[in-house]
């Protein structure tokens, strides 16, 4: 196989210009960069990643932690930094906080303090203060998703300004008994997202002078199955039934879909249906929805990791990132009946 020396002679460059444009460390003209990748492809060259190392003290693997694996939200964004990361040079190493307390410890106290990664990831998970010190203490980038971390940059949506976008949105169809599904308080470990979105639906009902009813809110899981139930009990109702419903994602939108269908509502109707991220599905449902782009969060995330892996690439980033969210209206809303 082909060396290092025998790129640099196709490229006309040196070895040391042929490390740095393989490996990302360092700086180097965009056209170099791209006439020493073309002359590896043509030779066939790899570079050895245990080699690499070595020489630049880095492993290209970047650490992702997240609390669920099996949520549409998180494997999106995930499916998004592994693309971006895997244009970048790097490899992911997934780290899944599902096992409770005991593995969570062991992610922050062992895992991550191996050093086995040069960059760490977090996704949508509120660090307490001991694991955001021991992942600082790593000196190595840090990059979350979701909501603010101290000291680290983070990407996030608004959440109550997203809910208070959702509910003005029917408001503005003309409806005024707007029910809510919303997450349960197991979900308010992470960045109190149920606490900001029921926050939204109801400061969005107030200013249009409508005090919120506690009986038209009802808690779920952020799944397609807690959306459905909490619809039902939402919707089964005709004396207490609303026109409208905000969900607080769109797997709890779509469940609302399917419980109205087996409650006999149309929709939109007898009930319109809003949700939030943008889901895969939604269009198949026909669901209005805020959407919140995951995997492009995930590219973005990566994005700023690289940018602090390589400082100078490009210009510094603020330490807290607002995301787009953009409203895609689709059939399952509509102005209520007269």
């Amino acid at each position: 196989m082909p060396g290092i020396d025998a790129v640099a002679e196709l490229a006309g460059v040196s070895t040391a210009t042929v490390s740095r444009a393989l490996s990302g460390n360092g700086h180097v003209s965009p056209a170099t960069r791209l006439r020493v990748h073309e002359a590896a492809a043509t030779l066939g060259y790899v570079v050895s990643s245990p080699a690499s190392s070595l020489a630049s003290g880095r492993t290209k693997n970047v650490g992702v932690v997240v609390p669920f694996l099996s949520r549409w939200f998180y494997s999106s964004v995930l499916e998004g930094a592994g693309a971006a990361l895997l244009k970048n040079g790097y490899d992911l190493t997934l780290y899944g906080l599902t096992g409770g307390a005991a593995e969570r410890r062991s992610v922050f106290e062992h895992f991550l303090l191996r050093k086995r990664v040069d960059a760490v990831l977090a996704l949508t998970i509120e660090l307490t203060s001991g694991e955001l010190q021991s992942l600082l203490d790593l000196k190595k980038p840090i990059v979350g998703i979701g909501g603010p971390l101290a000291g680290v940059q983070t990407l996030s949506i608004d959440d109550v300004a997203v809910a208070l976008q959702g509910t003005e949105y029917l408001l503005g169809l003309g409806h005024r008994r707007i029910g809510m599904i919303g997450g349960d308080s197991g979900f308010e470990l992470d960045f109190h997202l149920p606490t900001n979105r029921r926050a939204g639906w109801e400061r969005a009902l107030r200013l249009a002078g409508i005090e919120p009813e506690p009986e038209l809110f009802q808690p779920a899981d952020f799944t397609i199955t807690g959306g459905y139930q909490a619809a039902t009990r939402l919707l089964a109702d005709p004396q207490t039934r609303p026109t409208a419903v905000f969900a607080a994602s769109d797997e709890m939108a779509i469940g609302s879909i399917l419980a109205a269908r087996d409650l006999g509502l149309s929709i939109p109707g007898d009930v319109s249906i809003i949700g939030i991220d943008g889901h895969e599905h939604s269009t198949f449902f026909g669901l209005t929805t805020l959407a919140q782009f995951p995997e492009r969060q995930g590219a973005h995330a990566v994005e700023i990791l690289m940018d602090q892996l390589h400082p100078g690439r490009r210009e510094a980033a603020p330490a807290n990132i607002p995301l787009p969210v953009e409203l895609v209206v689709r059939t399952s809303t509509a102005p209520p009946r007269a």
